[in-house]
């Protein structure tokens, strides 16, 4: 492939990637990664670091309710989060067992959505004396929470201005613009990964999860539990789980790369029992059962997996 054709195949990727933020929010296009390597590359941005920072050793939960869970949530292409129809489906629940946004949030007052403002907001959910804080397992970003969805440091949300499929080899992008790329194309020209992509597919996981790791130990005694709420078979159950999690679920526990068999660590091998991640593997079997034994596109979005998520965080608040 040719240098300009490497060059018009990227920019197509960031023209898509353009639709994704709802204005007032654009995309910056120096957050565009579309593969491994650039994710890799994309850990040392400097915003990208601030923000790990930030999150790390600086952010602090609202000091609102007599106790408080921690809710995390997936990554969307919509952005901001709460927009998208999968948080929309999330937090509806989470309003109809009760809780209540403890404010408006803060988003732009030019924000181009007809999503309800109780929705919309960002603010801690509140019921009955317990605050449920919310946060997005991200990449590039680690853990965002959902107090910084909207806005960072006075301005619109980096978070909100990025678009990152390139951890995702089901989507079969590869990445044929690059010169140090080693995936190759089938017969449908979707691309799977080689050597070079697994390699950066592995550092970019391994440090994202000691990033969310180190957040989340740093936050844990503000919170009676901490629950991820996470697609089955993605990269952000990936992030959360420990090796048995991921061999549960089908994720893989490693990947072949040029230094060998490396294993991915998540932050239930880092720290154990920190995180209970959801669905269980009883829930997805109930799914599975209502299915003739498949999942459907949208597992989180199903009414059933909600049940039994809103239950869960009524019995940890009970406990």
């Amino acid at each position: 492939m040719s240098a300009a054709s490497r060059a018009a195949l990227r920019a197509s990727l960031v023209v898509a990637g353009r639709g994704k933020p709802v204005p007032p929010y654009t995309l910056d296009d120096s957050m565009t990664f579309f593969c491994p390597q650039e994710n890799l590359e994309g850990l040392s941005l400097p915003l990208v670091r601030a923000f790990h920072q930030w999150v790390r050793e600086e952010h602090e939960p609202a000091d609102v309710g007599e106790q408080a869970i921690l809710l995390l949530l997936p990554c969307q292409a919509r952005k901001p989060y709460a927009l998208s129809p999968e948080h929309q489906a999330i937090n509806a629940a989470l309003l109809a067992a009760g809780f209540a946004p403890s404010g408006r949030g803060d988003w732009p007052e030019d924000l181009q959505t007809d999503v309800a403002p109780e929705l919309r907001s960002n603010a801690p959910l509140l019921r009955d004396g317990l605050r449920l804080d919310r946060a997005v397992i991200s990449e590039p970003f680690g853990l965002v929470p959902y107090e910084a969805i909207y806005r960072w440091r006075g301005a619109l949300s980096p978070c909100s201005r990025y678009d990152d499929p390139g951890l995702f080899e089901s989507r079969g992008l590869g990445s044929a613009w690059r010169v140090d790329s080693t995936s190759s194309a089938d017969a449908n020209g979707r691309h799977r990964w080689g050597d070079a992509e697994r390699a950066a597919y592995v550092e970019v996981h391994n440090r994202l999860a000691q990033e969310i790791a180190a957040a989340l130990e740093r936050l844990a005694s503000r919170y009676r539990a901490i629950v991820g709420y996470v697609t089955p078979t993605l990269t952000h159950r990936s992030f959360l789980a420990d090796r048995a999690g991921r061999r549960a679920v089908g994720v893989p526990a490693a990947r072949t790369t040029p230094q060998g068999r490396r294993a991915l660590v998540g932050v239930g091998d880092v720290a154990p029992g920190l995180v209970e991640v959801l669905p269980t593997q009883e829930d997805l079997a109930a799914l599975r059962a209502r299915g003739g034994g498949r999942l459907p596109v949208d597992p989180l979005r199903h009414p059933l997996l909600l049940d039994r998520l809103v239950a869960r965080i009524d019995a940890l608040a009970a406990a």
